[in-house]
């Protein structure tokens, strides 16, 4: 819906200022192109950019209660507002709005910061309270929209994008090196911390309260706690609710005053959105595709075998090997941080697409996660029950000699990738090894003390701890710890990918299959229903057979596929491999040359697979010429030029 941004100084005396708030709002620019909007008062002010999805007359921000002493800015969507209305109109609150963002206010007045808990959507706001002269802030359950900060115990900043913070008088852009490790392994940091030291993420499900003379108050509010059903309750009980209530989701995401559409890769859980899209309007809809010149790594084909199927309006681009690496440093920027997936570039080309039509997208985003589609999910069970006889049956010793020829025997590298993921690849008595090592990480732990310098290693930090964190307070069988594990880490990168990358092209998504009230019944369903064999998403698969052809409900699950590896097999490589081996790139004083090399060298003899290390490595690079060394993309300097007008009147309540 928006980007907001904010300032509090907890000295009253100290006053925000405006043009300060505007620049910090121009950077988000793209995020609402439509309209923007101020609230300044003394030493708080907040700020806006809107794109105008529902109540495009008298939405605009940010917006005040009755009697103005509490002013709100929020970024994303309310889908159960319109009930939430009934109630506190009876209760005497006083509309002068249609928009949900008003309903948040006056739930705020009703039951203050439990107002979330009566929320269903997705959303990140701040809400000022003069009255109490308190700042409030809070993120939905899932981390849908994101949400970052900065305080140093005077002056609290905060925004939908980390780059309104930094573009804040006297701040810095400096790499936070103790996130290196888990960088290296993951490619994103799981927990508050982010790749700029000194700036916060909100955690999903998380307030934040500040007064005046006070430190950050930081609360959950919500957890996925549910377990599992018992299995009192047959597989048909399980299917058609979770039908009835996946197509409830999916009409109340569809509200809107502004034209909407469906990405659609083609798989299962897209599709599925586009059906019941299509079901519920009675009409035909705009649906929208990406893929790629080398049709080995495109999965177009089928995405038009759904559209035919629904009789959508389809529309689809090709990306070629030359507009993917253009396009990475500028959405490097939009990102703030580096990109995890070469995905997330596709991702941002498809919404380019659709911005020719439609302001509103929905997604298939979060199915995997929570009815567990992954195979590795279904891998990691059998690996587990494979793993407990084999360190039964089998000596420490001989566990490490296998091991070790695994990995450095005369193995191809597909081979090798291959039994890596096998039990006999993994240590099981390490969860890291077995499992993030395993699905995860580019560089495991043991790769990246021969990969660091010793300086770097010294402040790297913990490459397993923000996910064991998780892990270790997940509960329930293996499946479901799995899962809230995932909901916890993975998918919150996945869902920041979703919003910045939607978001660059001004174009807002939404994820029916994370309604919150929808999650919690996935996570009663018991795993044999959910799982069989190697096969995930029973559940979703039944429920929607009578939608979709069997072809699309039973094809392998593809992961928006990228030509990465490909490519990575010509020229590209060698223009790779220069770019983080030239002398700005050592001088970062990061990692060991000759190790770097050795990569390169192994990757184009064939001897393994660096793929995914290279990717990290260059985005890592990249990140750093974009935000610590200040090279802007130049396309993206003249657009924010051209869009933004910071001579737009402020909000200023008795000026």
């Amino acid at each position: 819906m928006c980007g907001i941004c904010g300032i509090l100084h907890t000295d009253p005396q100290q006053r925000a200022e405006r043009s300060t708030l505007a620049r910090m709002n121009q950077q988000i620019v793209h995020r609402g192109p439509d309209d923007d909007g101020f609230f300044v008062e003394g030493n708080v002010g907040l700020a806006m950019r809107r794109l105008s999805i529902v109540d495009l007359k008298t939405g605009h921000q940010p917006i005040s209660n009755e009697d103005a002493n509490i002013w709100i800015v929020f970024n994303g969507e309310i889908y159960n507002h319109g009930q939430l209305r009934v109630d506190l109109e009876n209760r005497g609150h006083r509309y002068r709005t249609k928009s949900d963002t008003e309903t948040i206010i006056h739930l705020y007045e009703e039951y203050g910061a439990d107002c979330v808990k009566y929320l269903r959507g997705m959303f990140a706001f701040a809400i000022w309270d003069a009255r109490k002269r308190r700042l409030f802030v809070a993120r939905d359950r899932l981390g849908i929209k994101p949400l970052y900060y900065y305080w140093n115990g005077k002056t609290f900043l905060f925004g939908s994008e980390i780059k309104t913070i930094l573009t804040y008088f006297g701040m810095k852009a400096e790499f936070n090196q103790s996130v290196l490790a888990e960088y290296l392994a993951f490619g994103y940091i799981a927990g508050p911390h982010t790749m700029f030291s000194g700036i916060q993420k909100l955690l999903p499900a998380h307030t934040l309260q500040l007064d005046e003379n006070g430190e950050p108050e930081i609360n959950s509010y919500w957890d996925l706690s549910v377990a599992a059903d018992s299995g009192g309750r047959p597989q048909t009980y399980y299917v058609r609710t979770y039908r009835e209530m996946l197509e409830e989701c999916v009409s109340s995401h569809l509200m809107s005053d502004v034209p909407l559409g469906v990405f659609l890769s083609g798989g299962l859980d897209s599709s599925a959105v586009a059906a019941l899209t299509t079901k519920i309007r009675r009409a035909p809809i705009e649906t929208f595709s990406v893929g790629y010149g080398e049709e080995a790594y495109s999965e177009l084909p089928y995405a038009r075998q759904v559209a035919q199927h629904l009789g959508s309006r389809h529309h689809e681009i090709r990306m070629r090997r030359e507009e993917f690496f253009d396009a990475l440093p500028r959405l490097i920027w939009h990102e703030d941080e580096p990109i995890v997936w070469p995905s997330s570039v596709s991702l941002y080309f498809v919404a380019r697409l659709a911005r020719e039509r439609v302001t509103v997208v929905l997604t298939g985003e979060g199915s995997d996660e929570t009815l567990g589609g992954y195979t590795r999910y279904a891998w990691t069970m059998m690996n587990s029950r494979m793993d407990r006889a084999y360190r039964t049956l089998t000596p420490d010793r001989l566990r490490k000699l296998v091991r070790q020829g695994i990995n450095a025997g005369p193995l191809g590298a597909t081979a090798r990738r291959k039994l890596g993921h096998t039990f006999l690849g993994r240590d099981g008595v390490s969860w890291s090894s077995f499992y993030f090592d395993n699905f995860y990480s580019a560089f495991s732990g043991a790769e990246q003390d021969e990969l660091l310098t010793e300086d770097a290693k010294s402040t790297a930090g913990d490459a397993y701890s923000g996910s064991m964190e998780y892990w270790e307070s997940s509960s329930g069988d293996l499946l479901h710890r799995l899962l809230y594990t995932d909901i916890k880490t993975y998918l919150v990168e996945l869902l920041m990918k979703q919003d910045q990358m939607s978001m660059a092209a001004s174009i807002e998504s939404r994820v029916p299959f994370l309604d919150h009230v929808l999650l919690e019944f996935a996570a009663r369903i018991p795993t044999q229903f959910s799982i069989k064999g190697q096969a995930g998403k029973c559940i979703l698969k039944s429920a929607v057979k009578d939608l979709l052809p069997k072809s699309i409900i039973d094809r392998k699950k593809a992961g928006f596929p990228t030509p990465w590896a490909y490519w990575l097999e010509g020229p590209q490589l060698g223009d790779l491999e220069r770019i983080l081996l030239e002398p700005r790139s050592l001088e970062r004083g990061l990692f060991k040359p000759e190790v770097m090399k050795r990569l390169f060298a192994e990757h184009r003899a064939g001897r393994a697979d660096h793929g995914n290390r290279i990717w990290r490595l260059l985005n890592l690079e990249l990140w750093q010429r974009v935000f610590i060394d200040g090279e802007m993309p130049a396309q993206e300097r003249e657009l924010q030029q051209n869009l933004v007008s910071v001579a737009a009147p402020p909000v200023v309540p008795g000026a």
